[in-house]
């Protein structure tokens, strides 16, 4: 009995370890099969996440390669165009200057007046394409000059005036009020803004014409450009001041050009305080206003004559040291400052310019920045040191990424000018580095007395024809081909032609139109 009971006991112990193994083999065997379900759970994720990662890099590799054909893209148009707008004004030199080495009767003013305009264009668009890099290397310095702001404006004015009367255009010019002599801002800068807002509502319109209004007030300026054009679309009105771009329309996208003019004028403006707004009405126009801090000096400075005609300087003989490799350079400031009775001294690089300098003992010098040998920074040190502060010293280079404005306690010169040289601009420096008094034409001299009127031949006949056909089209180029043919053919007209290029170079159309209206 007792021993069935041990038995008894024996078998339930075995039975509840036999239990007990079995329920840690299935607990472990749910554990294991759980930690699997988890892992493939995870690996599942895992899996999901990289394909989805797939996905997204896929996505973004697209993006980017839409993004690099359409830069490329971009970048084709870009070429094209800067590749047009370079070849249409070299053209139009070459051609000139084959015309002119040929010994051809074409004037020389008309043959200086196409290539200077031209040389502008291209500079105009190579200081755009640098300004853009400046810009977004952070680079791009702004000048604080004094600029005569009526001038400017008139100069800006009548560069355009031509090509609105070539396309039947009226431009007009409006000042609101006072208009301050002198304002002190980066004229460069400000001439850019001008010229490109300008050149776009002449492009862009086909009929009527351009206003420029100019407000000033409380040291700023508010100028507005206003044209009669094709208008533009409002999801546009943002689009136009993007790089490359130049709105939807077809009218716009066949225009000439590559598309920077409005990008630049927006940061140049902004780098200068203001801003660029536009508004626009589809059919009717559109009006880009430019608001500006122009702040006005207190005093007018020395040399405030210098946009007139200049015949000389008061007080003693001046002595000018111009030391750049450039022949063609020295030949120029050779020709304009002589006549004006300076003392002009050239060397081709450092080493003789420092050795004329001692000969010469000059006040001022022009100095180039890169020459053969010597720098021009290291001749300034120089130059610096053996004549000491009484010299004046203007670095006068092409290398505009190197300005300093000079004595500011690291550079040794006293201003700065960048190549090409407005030679308006180079007066404008010098008088006031040597504070001298400019002797210029007298503006309000008594007009001389009318002539008398002009009796032509009948053989003039259809040569007036032409000039009045042509002066009603702004047909420049007719009107000087055909003053040409009229003086080669009518001997008798010498003197009618004598005073209608005067007026033509002017752009006195009017005046052209007045003394034709005097011939019998």
């Amino acid at each position: 009995m007792a021993m069935a009971r041990i038995l008894g006991t024996i078998g339930l112990g075995l039975a509840l370890a036999v239990a007990a193994t079995f329920i840690r083999l299935f607990l472990k065997a749910r554990a294991g099969h759980r930690a699997a379900e988890a892992a493939n759970h995870a690996q599942t994720e895992r899996l999901h996440a990289e394909i989805a990662a797939h996905k997204e890099t896929e996505a973004a590799l697209g993006r980017a390669k839409e993004t690099a054909e359409a830069a490329n893209a971009a970048k084709t148009r870009y070429l094209v165009a800067v590749s047009h707008e370079i070849r249409s004004p070299l053209n139009a030199i070459y051609g000139y200057a084959q015309l002119l080495e040929r010994g051809d009767s074409i004037p020389p003013r008309e043959a200086g007046g196409v290539i200077r305009r031209s040389a502008e264009h291209l500079t105009n668009l190579v200081e755009g394409l640098l300004d853009i890099s400046r810009v977004e290397s952070g680079v791009l310095q702004v000048r604080q000059e004094l600029v005569r702001l009526p001038a400017l404006l008139d100069q800006v004015v009548e560069m355009f005036r031509v090509q609105a009367s070539a396309k039947g255009l009226s431009l007009d010019y409006v000042v609101e009020g006072r208009l301050p002599a002198y304002v002190r801002t980066d004229e460069k800068r400000l001439r850019q803004i001008l010229i490109n807002l300008l050149s776009n509502a002449i492009k862009y319109t086909d009929k009527g014409g351009a206003t420029l209004t100019v407000r000033y007030r409380s040291q700023s300026a508010a100028i507005e450009v206003r044209d009669t054009g094709p208008g533009i679309p409002p999801e546009d009105l943002e689009r136009i001041f993007e790089p490359f771009e130049r709105g939807r329309e077809p009218d716009a996208v066949m225009q000439p050009g590559i598309g920077l003019g409005l990008a630049i004028t927006r940061v140049l403006a902004r780098i200068l305080g203001g801003e660029v707004t536009v508004t626009s009405e589809l059919g009717k126009g559109s009006s880009f206003l430019l608001r500006l801090l122009l702040p006005e000096p207190i005093e007018a400075p020395a040399g405030a004559a210098a946009y007139r005609r200049v015949t000389g300087y008061e007080g003693p003989r001046r002595t000018i040291l111009v030391i750049d490799d450039s022949p063609a350079q020295t030949t120029v400031v050779h020709h304009l400052l002589r006549p004006l009775g300076f003392s002009v001294f050239e060397a081709s690089g450092g080493a003789p310019g420092l050795a004329l300098a001692d000969h010469c003992s000059p006040d001022l010098v022009l100095l180039d920045i890169q020459m053969p040998g010597t720098s021009g920074w290291d001749v300034a040190e120089q130059l610096r040191a053996r004549f000491g502060p009484d010299l004046r010293i203007v670095m006068v280079s092409a290398n505009a990424h190197e300005f300093h404005a000079g004595r500011d306690g690291r550079r040794a010169h006293d201003a700065f000018l960048t190549k090409p040289v407005d030679l308006d601009a180079l007066l404008d420096m010098i008088a006031r580095q040597l504070g001298l008094g400019w002797i210029v034409e007298e503006a309000g001299a008594a007009p001389a007395p009318p002539r008398p009127p002009l009796a032509l031949p009948v053989a003039a006949t259809p040569y007036l024809d032409d000039l009045r056909r042509f002066m009603k089209l702004g047909h420049v180029r007719g009107i000087e081909t055909t003053l040409v043919n009229l003086e080669r053919d009518v001997p008798e007209s010498v003197d009618l032609v004598a005073r209608l290029r005067p007026q033509l170079e002017a752009f006195d159309l009017r005046g052209l139109a007045r003394t034709l209206d005097d011939v019998r």
